[in-house]
């Protein structure tokens, strides 16, 4: 008999099932066929488009059209090559003669995005000088470098999203044709041409030369730190942290995703990467397998919104609001802390009402042990945050943060990452960012279109006039606007459109400007949690064998607070560290307590389950406590108190009449 067994039971820690990448696929290729010497290209591609981003952040970017334009080109062309036409995946060899026809026409839009390419770059100088002297091989060749992006867009980000960038395109050539507010004067197809495509408002406008500058770095540098085993490093830090509280597996769900956030922009890879192992967990221990998946699904989409990355988008709030990086992620913080709360305080009423048990604590990785191991992986971080905060421009930033990382993994075998793993974490790195890369050249059609045509500003004042005037039936549009806009485009492609057509109107109803811009960042993602286009419900509900939809509308109770939080900060600004330090503890601190209450209302239960009347009482405090604005007062007392004594009165009274119980007990115990 294993007395070991008996004693001291097999520790509880996360084993990570890595896929290959491009590059490793075609190292462990033995044959030189039609498929390595694809996967050879991919991965060459991807690999030198890293390193040229890599020399660019530490010798100064080269003129500014020439080095997008080679950076979306290099991305189009990896796009077309990993997303072929007639085949699932580029790992498929053509077989039929329709197929190898199909291949035969990927390699004709590789040399017409090639040819694009030339012809920008043959001058430069005297391309620059072509605004507003447009000739007829620039109207050619830029129609041929739209409708290469749209059909990039097509295969990286999907057919809604094209849709939705022709609609503009159709309205700025035909203006005159549309109705009402969207009536407008004709542009000829020269000047359309002319802003979308030679100048800076278009293709090449602010989203191209975020993506290029910034996101292509910082999604390299998560790849990297990923590969270095900061996955399962997190993971088990959450673990080691919360298994041993009530309802542990779920919140290490809630923090492993957290932490996760922190170098990763995708819901669904969060789901994916730690869903596998807190989902059975969590519905091993008693949890409803919906409740769990659901719980994995809100956790791993706040990764979108936790500093430093968010998805990349905090990159472009940056450039729209013309202010640093590190004022965006600072902003971003306190409402990231309210999110994550309010899904702790589910987790914790659910494990209570469901009498889920402690995990024995033997069973769980040691804090000292796990930070002993991958200790360095949180310096990097920090290196990245204080490089950020010292004044260092982004992309030097990320460099050395690589830099950094690269050194502090020899420190232990298990995290030496090797030649291969670097240059495969650079390849998959570009390949994350290409579906990135491409939805910003695409919003920045969208973009150019609206400028041709002028819809923003007519949209701006038509959602006003509707509005009234009022600013919560305008943020309530412009949050409906955003979700629906967000299920068939990226996030970040969402918070452009949204940034161009209705932030002005927030911001001319008094909204702080970061507050407003913020406002359309947080509905461009909660999208991935919303029915009925919930992608990391539905990732999760795979895993928990749950049906998608219920999971996803399961997701939309658990995540409330990520369409409340927007809201909050609108008419509470002091939680973007807008004004005094006291009035952001103040309203910090009563939004807490209003999002736990809130989370005691949607439960029903508080130290057993709850009447009606005080769920009734509890949810009315709760908004009140969360809005509106914290300095008004009411004979003499400030407005917030009031909310909140009548709220502690009310728990207190629940306290007294309840008791600690299980699940199964009556209604009527509670009231």
């Amino acid at each position: 008999m294993n007395s070991k067994s008996t004693t001291e039971p097999d520790k509880l820690v996360y084993h990570e099932e890595r896929e290959f990448t491009v590059l490793e696929t075609a190292l462990m290729d033995r044959t030189y066929g039609f498929i390595k010497w694809v996967a050879l290209i991919i991965a060459t591609l991807a690999i030198a488009l890293a390193m040229f981003h890599l020399f660019v952040a530490v010798f100064g970017t080269p003129e500014s059209r020439s080095f997008r334009s080679t950076h979306l080109t290099v991305m189009m062309v990896i796009a077309l090559l990993v997303f072929p036409t007639g085949r699932k995946s580029w790992k498929v060899k053509p077989e039929t003669p329709l197929q190898w026809a199909a291949f035969g026409l990927d390699f004709v839009l590789i040399c017409v995005v090639l040819g694009v390419q030339i012809f920008t770059m043959w001058d430069i100088d005297a391309f620059a000088m072509k605004e507003g002297e447009v000739m007829e091989v620039d109207l050619w060749v830029g129609s041929a470098l739209i409708l290469m992006v749209l059909e990039t867009t097509r295969r990286t980000v999907g057919l809604p999203m094209v849709l939705v960038t022709l609609f503009f395109v159709l309205h700025a050539l035909y203006a005159p044709v549309f109705p009402g507010f969207m009536y407008g004067p004709p542009t000829s197809f020269t000047k359309y041409i002319d802003i979308v495509f030679i100048r800076s408002e278009g293709v090449f406008g602010i989203p191209i030369s975020v993506a290029a500058t910034y996101i292509v770095l910082f999604i390299i540098f998560g790849a990297i730190l990923i590969r270095t085993g900061a996955g399962r490093m997190f993971i088990d830090l959450s673990i080691a942290l919360t298994g041993h509280r009530t309802g542990g597996p779920a919140k290490a769900s809630v923090v492993a995703s957290a932490f996760l956030g922190t170098v990763s922009g995708s819901a669904v890879a969060n789901v994916v990467t730690t869903g596998s192992f807190t989902i059975p967990l969590m519905k091993k221990l008693g949890y409803r397998a919906k409740f769990a998946a659901a719980v994995e699904a809100c956790a791993s989409s706040g990764g979108q919104i936790t500093p430093p990355i968010m998805g990349a988008a905090a990159f472009v709030i940056a450039e729209f609001m013309r202010v640093s990086y590190f004022a965006v992620i600072t902003a971003a913080i306190l409402p990231t802390v309210l999110y994550f709360a309010t899904i702790y305080f589910m987790v914790d009423i659910e494990a209570d009402k469901e009498g889920i048990k402690k995990l024995d604590k033997r069973t769980l990785p040691k804090v000292r042990d796990v930070l002993k191991k991958g200790w360095h992986q949180l310096l990097v971080l920090a290196v990245l945050v204080g490089l950020l905060a010292y004044g260092y421009s982004p992309m030097l930033s990320a460099f050395w943060a690589i830099v950094t990382l690269i050194l502090l993994s020899f420190r232990e075998k298990t995290t030496r990452i090797s030649p291969v793993d670097l240059f495969a974490a650079m390849e998959s790195g570009v390949r994350a960012a290409m579906p990135v890369t491409i939805a910003c050249a695409c919003a920045g059609i969208i973009i150019g279109s609206i400028f041709v045509s002028g819809l923003g500003l007519k949209f701006t004042n038509i959602v006003i006039t509707m509005a009234d005037g009022n600013l919560f039936i305008l943020l309530c549009l412009t949050g409906v606007a955003a979700i629906i806009l967000g299920m068939g485009m990226t996030t970040t492609a969402v918070y452009i459109t949204v940034a161009a057509l209705i932030v002005p109107a927030l911001i001319e109803l008094d909204v702080v400007p970061m507050s407003a811009h913020l406002f359309a960042f947080y509905f461009g993602v909660v999208s991935t949690i919303t029915p009925p286009v919930a992608l990391a419900s539905f990732a999760a509900a795979a895993i928990a064998g749950t049906s998608p939809m219920a999971t996803a509308v399961e997701s939309a109770r658990i995540g409330i607070a990520k369409y409340l939080v927007p809201f909050i900060f609108v008419y509470s600004p002091a939680l973007l560290f807008e004004g005094p330090l006291w009035l952001t503890v103040v309203s910090t601190g009563s939004a807490i307590v209003g999002l736990w209450g809130l989370s005691v209302f949607l439960e029903g239960w508080y130290r057993g389950p709850l009447s009606i009347f005080l769920r009734l009482g509890i949810g009315v405090l709760s908004i009140m406590a969360m809005l509106p604005p914290l300095i008004a007062q009411i004979d003499g007392i400030p407005s917030y108190v009031l909310p909140i004594v009548g709220f502690i009165g009310i728990l207190v009274f629940a306290y007294s009449r309840t008791r600690p119980q299980g699940p199964g007990m009556p209604e009527g115990a509670a009231s």
